[in-house]
């Protein structure tokens, strides 16, 4: 394990969260953590790599070094030989065989996440080749307009589309993968091609993904992931906010639906802030705290006008680590504060722009 010297500021939003209470939070993180590394959703449940590298950040946001470590290498441990890992584990044994493309690739934004705030290069050089290795097997599911096939089927047969919201998620990983590799003199040009075309396919060609608007994720994660900013992702949010979210409790997982879910609802503090709209982001950050237990968990979600809790009385480890990395974007405590603000990330090239061969058929939004 590598040891750092670098000052830890627990996050605490004044009048909203305190740092003991982003403490507590971390506490039931650590009390859901495997011997081996591995933090399921919840004690007896699974584990998914991509809410597991969630989990493993906020551990690095609260000083918890050894812990958020372990995490990583039961990843190294576990990886498949093309750079892939299965959708779920369970502890002695593979839940779901699935291979999801944006499940694979957010290793990167987690190293990159650790290496900012311990100040420290080391967790990059040891695991590199494991970011490589996932990064380089998600880039092969690349389609032409840019978008990225969202999983394979446990028999390897890959799906035929995309996914907004994954393929958003892997356009912010990718950016870290990028930082990664020039950070250790190893620049990969052709990532920095791939996220080009993604980022265009991401910001400006809804056409090239399965139709799922219903969903909060596909709302809010291009400006989450930074490929739709400024006005434009402010003008995107703007427009959807009295569709998803419900004043005063939260963010609806699903328009459709009178569900909040804590972990969407943090998630799109952080895409408000992203785009500089702090008020706003500041407003739902703390009705997400009516999610809060009194050992620090958070609950997955609550059902309206009834107001009961579903799946019932679930408290999940993804759900904490996405309020307590809200909290740092917010409070700006950590080193990797701005990573959702785009900080410390280079620019993409956007390679297509007014050469998009879509633009003719007005399936381009590019100005």
């Amino acid at each position: 394990m590598s040891t750092t010297d670098q000052l830890v500021v627990i996050p605490e939003v004044p009048g909203i969260l305190t740092s003991q209470e982003v403490q507590l939070t971390a506490d039931s993180l650590v009390g859901l953590q495997r011997e081996n590394g591995m933090i399921p959703w919840f004690d007896g449940g699974h584990c998914d790599p991509w809410n597991h590298v969630e989990a493993a950040m906020a551990l690095s946001v609260c000083g918890r070094f050894k812990e958020a470590e372990m995490a990583y290498n039961w990843l190294a441990d576990v990886q498949l030989g093309d750079g892939s890992w299965f959708n779920y584990y369970l502890d002695h044994s593979i839940k779901d065989a699935r291979l999801d493309t944006n499940v694979c690739a957010y290793i990167a934004a987690g190293l990159w996440h650790h290496s900012l705030i311990t100040g420290s290069d080391e967790i990059l050089q040891r695991h590199f080749p494991m970011m490589e290795k996932a990064i380089d097997f998600v880039l092969r599911w690349q389609l032409p307009d840019g978008g990225i096939r969202w999983s394979l089927t446990s028999a390897g047969i890959p799906e035929r589309y995309a996914l907004l919201t994954g393929s958003a998620s892997i356009y912010h990983s990718l950016r870290c993968a990028i930082a990664i590799a020039d950070r250790l003199g190893a620049p990969r040009p052709e990532w920095e091609l791939a996220a080009g075309r993604l980022g265009h396919a991401v910001a400006h060609h809804p056409g090239a993904f399965a139709p799922k608007n219903e969903f909060a994720m596909d709302w809010y994660y291009p400006m989450l992931s930074g490929a739709l900013e400024g006005e434009a992702g402010r003008r995107r949010m703007e427009t959807h906010l009295d569709e998803f979210v419900m004043y005063g409790l939260g963010v609806r997982c699903v328009s459709t639906s009178e569900w909040v879910t804590a972990a969407e609802t943090a998630e799109c503090v952080m895409a408000l802030d992203a785009l500089g709209m702090k008020d706003q982001a500041l407003e739902l950050f703390e009705v997400a705290q009516g999610h809060r237990q009194v050992d620090g968990s958070y609950l997955t979600g609550i059902a309206y006008p009834e107001n009961v809790t579903y799946p019932e009385h679930e408290t999940t480890s993804y759900t904490a680590a996405a309020i307590i990395l809200a909290a740092d974007a917010l409070s700006t405590s950590s080193p990797a504060a701005g990573l959702f603000r785009g900080e410390t990330l280079g620019k993409t090239i956007d390679l297509e722009g007014p050469r998009c061969d879509q633009r003719h058929t007005g399936a381009c939004t590019a100005p």
